[in-house]
């Protein structure tokens, strides 16, 4: 593999799959699979523990999951907008105002897939030229050691390496980053709706193709090896 992240995972404790999301023309080079039953309402961590497993969630846009996933991913409208409005104003109370609710709505510019499927789950090196976003899965040790690794190479002025968008876990995982061609990351699965279906204690931590590419590079000149890690790896009693 070109870019390969092993030698960070090791430092960085990371025992949890990374999960690549892929725009892929088909489902086979993934086997095995597992996807949603068409119309069947299922969030797409629900498949955490296939992801375990080494089994890809396939998503179409004739099975996507939840319409969270179909707006974001496919741009499928799966309700009317003030319904839409209705259901994360007034049921779940996920902003101040209505106004603010339309505002986030219609701001939010859904993923355009290039093919016919958005493959999720541990990372394939044959699909690497499909391969959109890369998500580590962390606990807050290894999340501010991401922070570092996001941070390290990037200058004033650039384009902010990380975010923290309110969104869909879904929403984290593509659209709500601003330029797929840019090092970017997203702090994700904040999304109280999807939380239960991760382990308490985890949080994702989603970067674009470039950013995957930085962090695989990281050398030995860098934090990976200095006294900052190894003092809290050792409070930890040796292990994140």
């Amino acid at each position: 593999m070109l870019y390969d992240p092993s030698e960070f995972i090791r430092i960085a404790g990371i025992d949890l799959p990374l999960i690549g999301l892929y725009d892929a023309p088909s489902k086979e080079p993934f086997e095995p699979v597992v996807e949603p039953k068409p119309g069947k309402h299922v969030c797409v961590f629900a498949f955490y523990r296939s992801w375990l497993k080494g089994t890809t969630a396939a998503l179409s846009k004739k099975a996507f999951g939840c319409g969270g996933f179909g707006r974001h991913l496919f741009g499928i409208e799966t309700m009317p907008r003030e319904a839409f409005i209705d259901f994360l104003f007034g049921r779940e109370g996920l902003k101040a105002s209505r106004e603010l609710m339309e505002q986030w709505i219609d701001d939010t510019e859904p993923y355009e897939p290039e093919n016919g499927f958005i493959m999720i789950g541990p990372m394939k090196e044959s699909e690497y030229d499909d391969l959109k976003s890369v998500t580590f899965l962390v606990n807050p040790d290894q999340l501010a050691l991401m922070v570092y690794a996001a941070q390290y190479n990037a200058a004033p002025g650039d384009p902010d390496p990380i975010k923290a968008p309110f969104s869909s876990g879904c929403g984290q995982l593509l659209p709500m980053f601003d330029d797929v061609s840019v090092p970017q990351a997203i702090i994700g699965a904040t999304d109280v709706a999807m939380r239960q279906y991760m382990p308490q204690d985890i949080l994702a931590f989603t970067v674009t193709k470039p950013m995957f590419e930085r962090i695989c590079s990281l050398d030995r000149d860098s934090f990976l090896y200095k006294p900052f890690w190894h003092d809290l790896v050792k409070a930890r009693g040796g292990k994140i």
